[in-house]
């Protein structure tokens, strides 16, 4: 754990990186992650499990080259929080692509649920999206057990008129958000354990996960829009896909939405497998009667 000297060492350090040209900063994370990726370590070993569930019929090359791009690609995320969370908003709009289905400034766009999966850019796209939505808007997250930390995080990516809400309370406000016609950011496609969850394939793996996401859209009633960060090749920066609203959504049957929600991340993973986020033990909570895969 750092310590108040230690993190305020940290923030000060990712600020003077935040003014440095960001390819320069890229390189450097990029090369740390290869550097990370020799050492023998839990997360790689998370980073394998998760890969040989989801794709078994890849040979043990392939899943190597992957689970080695994919590291580089994790720890590079941490060491670009300079700019995500410090740089200016004309710097956020020089490095991030926005590439939208629809009209984020509309000011009639109606109550909307934005629907981010995680990608290892997506802490760049949430930023990006706050910035381009023109407009107060709500962003679920996870708090950070180092209250410093959280704090600064908060203030960081919130600073583009965004309310933060830690997910333990967000029920209501999201809802609260949602009837105001306040945009809300939130993400569902990790493994927060059985309570408002089903188990629904990804990838052909029963994984636990979120039905909460098409109640709130019902209660509100909100319109769904999936978002999600890619890393341009070269250390060109990012590219903010925004994607169209879904038909039909809600449905009425959580556990079908769930589905629809896995399957859609699935085709994008495909794309650029090596860009999502093996770290996370995405099947750590299991079927009664099921062992542990980690």
């Amino acid at each position: 754990m750092l310590g108040k000297f230690g993190m305020q060492l940290a923030i000060g350090l990712l600020k003077v990186m935040a003014l440095m040209p960001y390819g320069l900063v890229a390189r450097f994370g990029d090369g740390l992650g290869w550097l990370l990726y020799q050492i023998p370590s839990r997360r790689k070993r998370i980073v394998h499990t998760n890969l040989k569930l989801c794709f078994p019929e890849w040979d043990d090359a392939e899943r190597e080259r992957i689970a080695g791009l994919h590291f580089r690609h994790a720890v590079r995320s941490y060491v670009e929080r300079c700019f995500q969370w410090f740089a200016s908003a004309r710097k956020i709009e020089k490095l991030v692509i926005v590439d939208s289905e629809v009209d984020l400034a509309d000011p009639d766009m109606p109550p909307t649920i934005l629907l981010g999966y995680h990608f290892v850019a997506i802490e760049a796209a949430s930023v990006a999206l706050n910035h381009a939505l023109k407009r107060r808007c709500g962003s679920l997250y996870q708090p950070f057990s180092n209250k410093e930390l959280d704090r600064i995080a908060s203030q960081a990516r919130g600073r583009f008129n965004a309310e933060m809400v830690s997910k333990s309370d967000s029920a209501r406000a999201v809802i609260r958000m949602l009837r105001n016609r306040q945009p809300v950011m939130l993400g569902a496609d990790m493994d927060y354990g059985p309570r408002n969850s089903a188990f629904v394939p990804f990838f052909g793996v029963p994984a636990c996960t979120l039905t909460s996401t098409s109640r709130l859209a019902a209660t509100a009633p909100a319109q769904l829009l999936v978002f999600v960060g890619e890393v341009l090749p070269n250390y060109k920066g990012y590219r903010l896909k925004v994607f169209k609203p879904w038909a039909d959504y809600p449905s009425g049957d959580d556990v079908a939405d769930a589905r629809r929600m896995n399957a859609v991340l699935e085709d994008i993973v495909r794309t650029m497998p090596e860009q999502y986020y093996w770290v996370h033990k995405r099947f750590k909570t299991r079927p009664p009667g099921e062992a542990g895969f980690y």
